[in-house]
């Protein structure tokens, strides 16, 4: 499985405080480490980029949440489809505060 998970406001309580960093959502953070010590893989899929992607990166690591790929796909998928053709990730699941649920929206099941 490959875990996609955004960083400010879904890694961290408090989302609105870009570039500062709030409190670390650890519930989260224990759940992506077991499942990397599963098997699976983790992809950090941030809007933040230059120093403040590397800030973000460096807090994760304080917390022992490390990725297998930063805003791109894992490596078996550049493997699989012969190159990183798309902006999108790849993923089983995308973990973000901003997401919504088709069935919540649009009443489908």
């Amino acid at each position: 499985m490959v875990f996609a998970v955004d960083f400010d406001g879904t890694l961290y309580f408090g989302g609105n405080s870009f570039p500062q960093i709030g409190e670390p959502n650890i519930k989260l953070i224990e759940f992506l480490k077991s499942r990397r010590e599963f098997g699976d893989k983790l992809i950090l899929w941030t809007a933040r980029h230059g120093k403040f992607l590397d800030d973000a990166v460096e807090w994760c690591a304080s917390f022992g949440l490390y990725f297998d790929a930063i805003n791109d796909d894992v490596p078996e998928i550049i493997e699989f489809w012969g190159d990183d053709r798309s902006k999108k990730v790849t993923a089983d699941y995308y973990i973000d505060d901003r997401s919504l649920k088709p069935y919540e929206v649009f009443d489908v099941k």
